[in-house]
């Protein structure tokens, strides 16, 4: 065997397949492909690659985007103050604020609406009213948090701008927390689209463990 046909077949045996390492949205709660609402495609629901809403929720968006003002969390032990949601939390309210049709993608009206009922405990329909739910539009202002903290307990990447949460774990968007800082919609290998477990509050202890 050539020298050259050895190192791709060793390359081949040592890496991974492309997708072992990480989740999928085929077959989650969020691929939709299945329910009959005109196309077998997974990702067109959210995404397109070609004539996008004006409106950039996400990458190359494809869904009719919510536009409701919401009823925000409140607490007197809040150093920041929520702003309405972001872009990157509307991107999901435009299915779990029940005012937008799940099947609202493309040039589709829709028709199907989150099923549940707002306000009861683990129901997908949120509503608009949010008072009740983990703050989002959040600035996570923690630089003036005193002491100082140290990045490294939770970032990786040194100078990288902006420093990424070590794992890949917890995410801000524009220094905001936002609906995706934990729920990752394109995975749920942990449950809920969660990006790190519940199991001893680790999810709420990578931000709260100075509270």
């Amino acid at each position: 065997m050539h020298a050259w046909a050895f190192a791709l077949l060793l390359v081949g045996i040592l890496l991974p397949p492309p997708m072992s390492f990480a989740g999928s949205i085929v077959g989650t709660a969020h691929d939709l492909s299945g329910r009959g609402w005109g196309t077998d495609e997974i990702c067109v629901f959210c995404h397109t690659p070609h004539t996008a809403r004006a409106q950039q929720l996400a990458p190359l968006w494809n869904h009719a985007s919510a536009t409701a003002t919401y009823v925000l969390y409140g607490s007197p032990t809040m150093d920041e103050i929520p702003e309405q949601p972001g872009n990157a939390s509307k991107s999901c309210l435009s299915c779990h604020d029940g005012t937008v049709a799940i099947d609202a993608y493309g040039s589709r009206t829709g028709s199907n609406i989150m099923p549940g009922d707002p306000g009861t405990p683990g129901s997908r329909n949120l509503g608009i009213d949010l008072s009740d739910d983990h703050p989002v539009g959040v600035l996570w202002d923690h630089q003036t948090m005193n002491p100082t903290p140290i990045c490294t307990t939770c970032h990786s990447g040194g100078h990288h701008s902006p420093p990424q949460p070590i794992g890949g774990e917890l995410r801000f968007y524009n220094g905001r927390v936002e609906c995706g800082s934990c729920h990752n919609a394109h995975s749920d290998t942990l449950t809920k689209f969660l990006r790190k477990t519940v199991a001893g509050s680790a999810i709420c202890l990578h931000c709260h463990q100075n509270k």
